[in-house]
């Protein structure tokens, strides 16, 4: 049986961060934690963030691997971090939601375009943020799998 690309244990409700980075290593750990990537894709997540941002507004960062870290994927997986408080990702942008992203080629991007079309949405972003349950939050993300 096929995983699915996000599930309720790679969702992490109310976390506080003290940085980005802490809040990549979280998304990061889900992913691995639910076999989607190796363990070294986390640093790959946090290489890339130092290439270029993965805020994409609306309170929201998309961390994923350098295209060199695609080759430590397993399997297509989704992580959601979800940060109240929120955590500066630089430049006064506040991310409130952290998706973790792991997929190869054309998956990929396709993921990255469904979070983009969820999270476009500023009212839908902060009901996602208010979320008080896994099941609610997970909602919002039907056509993700």
């Amino acid at each position: 049986m096929e995983k699915p690309v996000l599930s309720g244990e790679a969702v992490l409700l109310n976390a506080r961060v003290s940085d980005k980075e802490s809040a990549i290593r979280l998304a990061g750990r889900l992913l691995v934690e639910n076999g989607f990537v190796e363990e070294a894709y986390i640093d790959k997540m946090l290489e890339r963030e130092t290439v270029t941002s993965t805020y994409i507004g609306n309170h929201v960062a998309i961390p994923h691997g350098t295209e060199e870290g695609k080759r430590l994927v397993k399997a297509p997986g989704i992580s959601i971090v979800q940060i109240p408080e929120g955590v500066d990702f630089g430049d006064g942008r506040v991310a409130k939601l952290v998706v973790g992203i792991a997929g190869k080629g054309d998956e990929h991007l396709q993921i990255l375009s469904n979070i983009a079309l969820v999270c476009s949405d500023p009212e839908k972003v902060e009901k996602i943020v208010q979320a008080q349950s896994k099941e609610a939050l997970l909602s919002f993300f039907d056509e993700v799998n």
